[in-house]
């Protein structure tokens, strides 16, 4: 969907034409798509489907088939589960010479269903078998895909942001809490994602509501594609609680401004890959608080540069948040050390860099 390729792919796709590479696009239609088009990648969309129906990808499939039969592509580089395994196929089927994928989160390490994690195995299991270089996010989930046999070679390329871009900026920071009316020894608590219940968005309403002078900023919206629980009433009851320390500001695109202005990030999903939303936090100086599940485990050293904490309990979420809350010095010593730790591992540049070589381009 066009979300994912302009905050995942994008970077990618401007390392592979600054090496002479020709670039074309290809996903869902959708409004955040203007930014890759006016840097004058070529888009072509696709009437793709987030269903678990085969019958709705059936168009996708055919687009797909064609626009490679046409684009006579070197390389496919899919990403994404369902897309994913759908390019993966009518790549195969259009005998395109050079075939990769890149896993951004194992749907089978997703709580739910015994039926659904097992068709997602079986997914990803056929989908290894059309694919001659396989990509994950995080080395966790790499060492998944070899161990599972979904490919002997899978290769953890990483995620990374641009330090040029997410970095601190003091005097970007006060003048925004001082147009959100926030004393400069106030803490902060700021959520980045979609508006989904798997992103722990109720635990951190509720933990949020045992901190009685914490602020929380929520920057997201719940796409028109999202599935399950509309969490309405969560933010509802919350309000209702935290009254004006609640701010609900929508999805953004001066993402790293929020940034800049919060004292704590916080990231409670049950499912994650490698999120980039923790290493925009860590290069922006704030200390994580974060799910101790696989990916996240990779960026937070818990009690150095953050917390993890149990997935989907409140009580060691509402501890974390409140132990930061409450110290601003100790914000400030895990704070620096998030940042030294993302300008070592999670630079874009550097992540570019290995995937391409790990394209061979």
């Amino acid at each position: 969907m066009d979300f994912s390729l302009r905050h995942f792919l994008l970077p990618l796709m401007r390392g592979a034409r600054a090496r002479g590479h020709e670039v074309v696009g290809i996903c869902a239609e959708g409004p955040l798509l203007d930014l890759p088009r006016e840097e004058g990648f070529r888009i072509i969309p696709v009437p793709m489907a987030r269903s678990l129906d085969p019958r709705a990808h059936v168009p996708a499939f055919r687009a797909l088939r064609a626009i490679i039969r046409e684009e006579r592509f070197d390389l496919v580089h899919a990403h994404m589960p369902i897309s994913g395994f759908l390019a993966r196929a009518a790549a195969k089927a259009e005998r395109v010479p050079r075939v990769a994928y890149t896993c951004h989160g194992f749907l089978f390490n997703q709580p739910g269903p015994l039926w659904r994690r097992g068709l997602s195995l079986g997914v990803e299991w056929l989908g290894g078998r059309m694919t001659d270089t396989f990509l994950t996010v995080s080395e966790e989930e790499a060492a998944d895909a070899r161990r599972l046999f979904i490919h002997r070679g899978a290769l953890a390329c990483g995620n990374g942001r641009d330090p040029a871009i997410f970095h601190p900026d003091p005097a970007a920071r006060a003048a925004l809490r001082a147009e959100m009316g926030v004393a400069e020894d106030d803490c902060v608590v700021i959520g980045i994602s979609r508006l989904v219940r798997h992103k722990g968005w109720p635990e951190l309403l509720e933990a949020m509501q045992r901190l009685p002078n914490a602020h929380l900023w929520v920057v997201g919206e719940r796409l028109a594609s999202d599935h399950g629980e509309d969490l309405t009433p969560h933010f509802t009851r919350a309000a209702e609680v935290l009254g004006p320390r609640l701010k609900m500001l929508g999805y953004r695109h001066d993402v790293p401004r929020w940034l800049q202005a919060a004292d704590v990030f916080a990231l409670p999903s049950h499912f994650e890959g490698l999120p980039m939303s923790v290493i925009e936090a860590m290069l922006t100086g704030l200390p994580v608080v974060a799910s101790d599940i696989s990916g996240c485990r990779e960026q937070v050293v818990t009690g150095e540069t953050g917390y993890l904490v149990p997935p989907m309990q409140v009580s060691g979420l509402a501890d974390a948040l409140g132990r930061l809350a409450g110290d601003a010095p100790l914000r400030q010593r895990m704070g620096q050390a998030g940042m030294a730790r993302a300008h070592a591992l999670f630079t874009e540049r550097v992540v570019v860099d290995r995937t391409l070589g790990f394209l061979g381009l």
